[in-house]
């Protein structure tokens, strides 16, 4: 059976390896959407939809992981036509891992089987507060794969996030 879970990988991290060998331990393989793939250079979306391709491929070839696909997401600014919108850009899948109400209601109303994951560690395993420790200059690769803060390192991700969170007052 193929999965599909979508994120925003902003920075792709421990806890997302963690759900993504669980996927793969109930199924033969998983499609990771790279969600809001439009957005980069924000607070909240600093990296590109490329470079989180290349953090999360990376993490996971490192592993060992070779059983997924992954695709980048763009947003629609339709609720009812986004599973029809991910369905147009991914290979079939049947089941969907998803925490995110609206996510679940919406693969559910199309007919997917739709399961929730346990969140782990969510206190440092979350892309905000990822961000805040590169921001405020705290280990935060403790936090990410090793092969994700390499990635970060080599295009100066935590500089980026820096200088976006800076104020022009």
């Amino acid at each position: 059976m193929r999965a599909f879970i979508v994120g925003r990988f902003q920075p792709f991290h421990n806890g997302h390896m963690e759900i993504l060998k669980r996927i793969l331990h109930e199924n033969d393989s998983v499609i990771i959407g790279i969600g809001s793939a439009q957005f980069s250079h924000t607070l909240k979306d600093p990296f590109t939809a490329g470079e989180r391709h290349l953090m999360i491929s990376s993490a996971l070839e490192e592993s060992g992981v070779y059983n997924y696909y992954l695709v980048p997401i763009e947003d629609v600014n339709s609720n009812p036509l986004w599973v029809s919108h991910v369905e147009s850009l991914t290979p079939p899948f049947q089941r969907v891992y998803t925490n995110n109400p609206l996510v679940k209601r919406l693969f559910y109303e199309k007919g997917y089987e739709v399961l929730s994951m346990d969140l782990l560690n969510r206190k440092e395993w979350s892309g905000t507060s990822i961000r805040n420790k590169m921001i405020r200059g705290e280990n935060w690769k403790k936090d990410v794969p090793p092969a994700v803060a390499r990635v970060i390192d080599e295009i100066d991700g935590v500089s980026r996030i820096r200088d976006l969170s800076e104020s022009d007052e």
